[in-house]
């Protein structure tokens, strides 16, 4: 799929070798926009087999990040700041409608995503947004992060959506995907096939889904409490499927009100 696709979907598209006869119909799409893409979380509608993403490894925590320009954009932020506070830890607690899920963020291992996360926090950017993307089968997670789903939209999985294909305005690379595994608790970034596409829609894991998910998908938080939210949501299914991505819209709707940062 092209990097700058005038619609880009981020998903979850790494399925395993075992997997992959049984799954490529409903998952090859997975995480990428719109639905997760099993290895990018955000996945294309109309998304095509990509090359599994990789990444340079950077030494850890990093010390200075790069952020690119990206479409289309959902909701319109400034850049993070190039420097991290790369000694610093961070737990993030979301907010929502169903109660509230903490995550602690993985600053040591993944310094420029949980960077970019804080900023986007600390601007309200996830404020008002409905978790997109829910998969049941082979992978395991609940795709979060893009601001065309907005709180009161009805998603209706339809190909002319835009939902699944939103960005901050910018995206950056991959980290911390080396023996990158993905057991339920884990939260990791999506993106649309590319190492260098991460932007702002995460998924979090609700079952052990390393069989199914190639190491492609940053690494960045892990779930402290709440994950039993997301597994209920999981248990209720969804209302709708993405025809080419797999998945489908939550039928349980998951509103993220506010994501607050707490800092030590």
């Amino acid at each position: 799929m092209a990097r700058r696709r005038q619609v880009r979907r981020r998903g979850l598209i790494g399925v395993s070798a075992a997997l992959a006869a049984a799954l490529i119909a409903s998952l090859i799409l997975v995480l990428q926009g719109g639905s997760p893409k099993p290895a990018a979380a955000s996945a294309s509608k109309s998304a095509t087999p990509s090359p599994t993403a990789s990444a340079t490894a950077v030494a850890e925590p990093a010390h200075h990040c790069s952020y690119s320009a990206a479409t289309p954009v959902a909701r319109k932020v400034s850049l993070p700041p190039a420097a991290p506070d790369y000694a610093a830890s961070y737990q993030a607690t979301i907010s929502t409608n169903l109660g509230k899920i903490t995550f602690s963020l993985l600053n040591s291992k993944a310094t420029c995503t949980v960077n970019s996360f804080v900023h986007l926090a600390e601007t309200g950017y996830f404020n008002r947004t409905q978790c997109h993307r829910l998969l049941t089968s082979g992978i395991y997670v609940l795709q979060c992060g893009d601001p065309f789903a907005t709180a009161t939209a009805k998603l209706t999985c339809g190909s002319t959506s835009t939902v699944g294909s939103g960005t901050p305005g910018y995206d950056f690379a991959s980290e911390n995907l080396t023996g990158a595994t993905y057991p339920a608790g884990t939260v990791a970034m999506a993106n649309s096939g590319t190492a260098s596409s991460n932007g702002s829609q995460f998924f979090i894991v609700y079952k052990d889904s390393t069989s199914g998910l190639t190491a492609s998908y940053t690494p960045f938080a892990t779930v402290s409490s709440g994950l039993g939210i997301v597994q209920n949501v999981a248990k209720n299914g969804y209302s709708c499927q993405y025809a080419q991505s797999g998945g489908g819209a939550p039928k349980e709707k998951v509103i993220i009100d506010s994501v607050t940062i707490k800092k030590t």
